[in-house]
């Protein structure tokens, strides 16, 4: 492991025994680069942290056998398969490198593109994620990619084409800044950008898969549209939930009160008989609902006031005197 680390390649890998080796390889041979030596300066250090997602078919294996020779590899090994939001955050604990690049295991992303996107992020971005523009993937994975990205899109208001493309290129304190939790590695741009790190995008070119089968299909559709729920409300109302339950309160609570008044104009003056009538339950039931809606607002508001004892930002710099805590100093010479 080099003194100073500039660079970390992160991979993380779940059965992916053939490809590992060839990966390994490319990976090393994109470090003799001369443009990313001009990129990075010249020796620069860098490390490649290898993350076993629990694999089953000996891919751990083959990973020690190259880091014999390859001393700037490390593995880290998950007991079970945990998903590639863990894999993601136990690499980006470990991560040393003031750059972190995050590529797939599975050969189709290309290592030679590494240089694209530390190009771009010392234009002054924090977070340059890859476009996979010429997908080599069979329609089943890429017409539900492009629905998730349109919605993606359409939600946040972040102007990416491929959200969920493997290969990223972060700052330092964008990884350590990332609480990732389900499947949210999905969303990493949107929860970088909530925190005020810029954001762009670099096309990147994409090889089909030769050795094994991709482990992403149908089945992770469902947990992807919880979490896209999840990252949705954290990003817009995490700080202030009053607003978004609030507001569902307040419409609730209308049409509650309008059926209300409606039935009540309708005993009074044309006394018609209301007590059995199913629109007054329903003015009832929403009346109810608004209430305990109010309520779940209110209390997240106090859950996070008290959280918030802890400011939950990311201080980008800080300049000036700085005062040494606990020091005390005689106002009055």
């Amino acid at each position: 492991m080099p003194a100073t680390v500039d660079l970390t390649v992160l991979v993380p890998f779940y059965n992916e025994r053939e490809s590992l080796g060839p990966l390994v390889g490319r990976i090393y041979e994109a470090m003799e680069e001369r443009e990313l030596q001009e990129l990075l300066g010249e020796g620069f250090g860098f490390e490649l942290l290898m993350v076993d997602d629990g694999s089953t078919d000996g891919s751990a294996d083959v990973v020690r056998e190259l880091m014999a020779g390859c001393p700037e590899m490390e593995l880290i090994s998950f007991q079970t398969n945990f998903g590639k939001t863990a894999a993601l955050s136990a690499g980006f604990a470990e991560a040393s490198g003031d750059i972190v690049v995050t590529m797939d295991g599975d050969l189709q992303d290309d290592p030679f593109a590494l240089k694209l996107l530390v190009r771009k992020l010392k234009e002054g971005y924090d977070l340059v994620s890859g476009w996979k523009r010429e997908r080599r993937d069979p329609w089943t994975k890429t017409v539900p990619s492009r629905v998730f990205n349109m919605t993606t899109r359409l939600f946040t208001g972040i102007g990416l084409h491929d959200f969920n493309c493997g290969l990223k290129a972060y700052r330092r304190e964008v990884v350590k800044s990332l609480d990732l939790q389900g499947e949210m590695h999905r969303y990493i741009p949107v929860l970088a950008r909530w925190s005020g790190f810029s954001v762009a995008e670099v096309p990147v070119p994409h090889r089909k898969r030769c050795y094994g089968v991709s482990k992403f299909g149908v089945s992770r559709m469902f947990p992807g549209l919880f979490d896209f729920f999840t990252v949705l409300f954290i990003t817009r109302y995490m700080r202030q939930p009053m607003h978004f339950f609030g507001m569902l309160s307040l419409v609730s609570f209308l049409g509650g009160f309008g059926i209300s008044l409606y039935v009540t104009i309708e005993k009074v003056l044309f006394d018609q008989a209301v007590g059995n009538r199913p629109i007054l339950f329903l003015g009832i039931l929403l009346i109810i609902v608004a209430v305990q809606l109010f309520s779940i607002g209110l209390l997240g508001e106090l859950v996070m006031r008290d959280r918030n004892k802890s400011p939950q930002y990311v201080v980008k710099s800080r300049e000036g005197r700085r005062e040494v805590i606990g020091k005390k100093r005689d106002v009055l010479s």
